[in-house]
């Protein structure tokens, strides 16, 4: 069987495995399993770049052609599309899919080529998109990660101050977050978009020689007050609140 061939007709295929729906699959709901369904889908290519790489003379190679074989996959889809909107919400659409459900599943196969493969993907898809930043996580920590989104900002807050992971405005927002907030119409995917900036910002605030003096405005500014709202029962006020606190750090501290 020529795996390298397997392979690399099967490569490209993983970008299509959300079909234009990344934002219903990558849900709290719905997650678990659309991955489980997709890596078994994609299974039989995961195990010939595995058996592909045992075989090959020049290894490095291998990877190089298989990571190259998705970044220019990626590349004409948004080729394909004229409009500068579209062509922008679809590389987000594809950094996503890559992040959240590609990479992961590499990693998930637990092949000796699997972190290797990781790395060259990304060291590909940054040659052909410079503006991009992607990171190669494990399904497990993404998943996890759905039970901490709408609370990184709050934690490193927090965390200045000294205050615990289960402390009382972590908790208070955690509980709002799961009964409030996921129930509620585009809850789920503001949660979502969250989850994929929210990281970012507090990088780049961390890396800020008066980063103690942010986290303290923010909690002057927009933390405290979101906490006494939802003691208040002014739930929709504090999504409100909440969203233009993210929406200006992200303006001020996101980069791609």
């Amino acid at each position: 069987m020529n795996f390298y061939q397997t392979a690399l007709e099967g490569i490209p295929k993983l970008l299509d495995c959300c079909d234009g729906r990344v934002m219903d699959y990558f849900q709290k709901k719905n997650y678990t399993d659309s991955f489980q369904r997709m890596y078994q889908e994609h299974l039989a290519t995961f195990d010939a770049v595995e058996k592909g790489y045992e075989e090959a003379k020049d290894k490095e190679q291998f990877l190089t052609d298989m990571a190259d074989a998705l970044s220019a996959y990626a590349a004409e889809q948004l080729e394909e599309c004229k409009r500068k909107n579209k062509k922008e919400q679809l590389q987000m659409d594809l950094n996503l899919t890559m992040a959240v459900f590609v990479l992961p599943m590499v990693l998930e196969f637990h092949g000796e080529c699997s972190k290797p493969f990781s790395e060259e993907i990304i060291a590909s898809w940054k040659r052909r998109f410079p503006k991009s930043n992607l990171n190669a996580a494990p399904y497990t920590s993404i998943e996890e990660g759905f039970h901490k989104t709408w609370c990184y900002i709050t934690t490193a807050v927090c965390r200045t101050f000294g205050k615990p992971d289960d402390c009382y405005e972590l908790t208070l927002l955690r509980d709002y977050r799961d009964t409030y907030l996921a129930e509620s119409p585009g809850g789920e995917e503001l949660i979502s978009t969250y989850y994929d900036v929210a990281p970012s910002i507090v990088k780049h605030i961390d890396q800020q020689p008066d980063s103690a003096k942010i986290y303290r405005d923010i909690w002057d500014e927009w933390l405290s007050p979101c906490i006494s709202m939802i003691e208040s029962d002014q739930k929709e006020e504090c999504r409100e609140h909440y969203i233009d606190m993210v929406h200006t750090l992200q303006a001020r501290y996101f980069r791609q």
